[in-house]
């Protein structure tokens, strides 16, 4: 990677070699299937999106993709993601393997749930 500040996602993805690329793709496409309504943003330097707070975010590794979920994510589906190495709010995909989409999306949804509970709760409370 040459830059290392970047304004879009597709700016942050062209920065990678076509096969890196094409899983960065797809794992986009994943989310925003998931999440339509969800704004791209870039956010530490990482793609994210976000939807009533920050979703998920995503980025490119030597040897594997990050997906942070954050902690709720990682837990609530942590049986599904045993095969995975997992940190309290980081999963991390192999580059050899290919990316469990169907699993990805899933927990996009449950993100967009949480995030969505939460913004209606803190909104009860202020009328």
């Amino acid at each position: 990677m040459i830059k290392t500040r970047y304004s879009t996602i597709d700016e942050y993805i062209a920065a990678f070699p076509k096969d890196i690329q094409e899983k960065l793709e797809k794992l986009r496409q994943t989310i925003r299937k998931a999440a339509p309504e969800a704004e791209e943003v870039i956010s530490y330097q990482m793609p994210a999106l976000k939807l009533h707070g920050i979703l998920v975010y995503f980025a490119a590794f030597k040897n594997h993709i990050g997906f942070f979920p954050t902690a709720s994510g990682v837990e609530a589906f942590k049986e599904e993601l045993a095969s995975y190495e997992t940190t309290k709010g980081t999963v991390r995909f192999p580059l050899y393997r290919p990316l469990p989409l169907p699993l990805i999306g899933k927990i996009v949804r449950f993100r967009a749930k949480e995030n969505l509970q939460r913004d209606l709760k803190k909104r009860a409370r202020k009328t």
